[in-house]
């Protein structure tokens, strides 16, 4: 392969991989029999850390103002509607992008057709993060929405700010829920 096809190839790849691997992935399920009206406080804390304080805090501001921003009221946790647990992990994956150049192989009956082939495989390694949203009905105990967001870090903790904002957005999009009339 020559210098300049090489240089194409690799120039997708690098625009191609992290417009794969930056798309956030949003889901959200609740109680289609649980009446969402009857929440009007709330109290929220960490369930599950992820070992970064900073961000830690950055996160309960957000979803404090996502809920606040839905008409809900922050309060006691004895004294709340619904208790908002959040919980957070992150883990490293791999993306391996293997590049062919030449011709290789063996053609009709064994017949050698083209020259030696060769490959190179590059590895890059990105950390993903997930946030989950419980809610609980404070009286019954049960969960009666969840909330989750999944995507790629930063080290820019600014990018990463946007993407929590982005997270929050598209989880409270439509909440609080009600049930499709039937």
């Amino acid at each position: 392969m020559n210098l300049k096809r090489l240089c194409v190839v690799l120039a997708a790849a690098v625009l191609v991989f992290p417009a794969a691997a930056a798309a956030q992935d949003t889901k959200v399920d609740f109680d289609k029999a649980f009446d969402f009206s009857t929440i009007k406080t709330y109290a929220i804390r960490i369930g599950t850390g992820w070992g970064n304080d900073l961000s830690e805090r950055r996160v309960l501001e957000e979803f404090d103002q996502a809920l606040t921003g839905k008409g809900w009221k922050k309060a006691p946790e004895g004294q709340a509607d619904a208790h908002v647990v959040l919980h957070g992990a992150t883990a490293t994956k791999h993306n391996a992008t293997t590049f062919y150049s030449g011709m290789g192989g063996y053609g009709y009956r064994g017949y050698a057709g083209g020259g030696m082939g060769t490959a190179s495989t590059m590895v890059s390694e990105y950390t993903v993060g997930t946030l989950v949203v419980d809610i609980f009905d404070a009286k019954s105990k049960n969960m009666v929405f969840r909330g989750t967001a999944e995507d790629e870090l930063s080290d820019n903790p600014e990018k990463n700010k946007k993407k929590l904002e982005k997270a929050s957005a598209k989880i409270f999009k439509n909440f609080p829920p009600t049930p499709k009339a039937k």
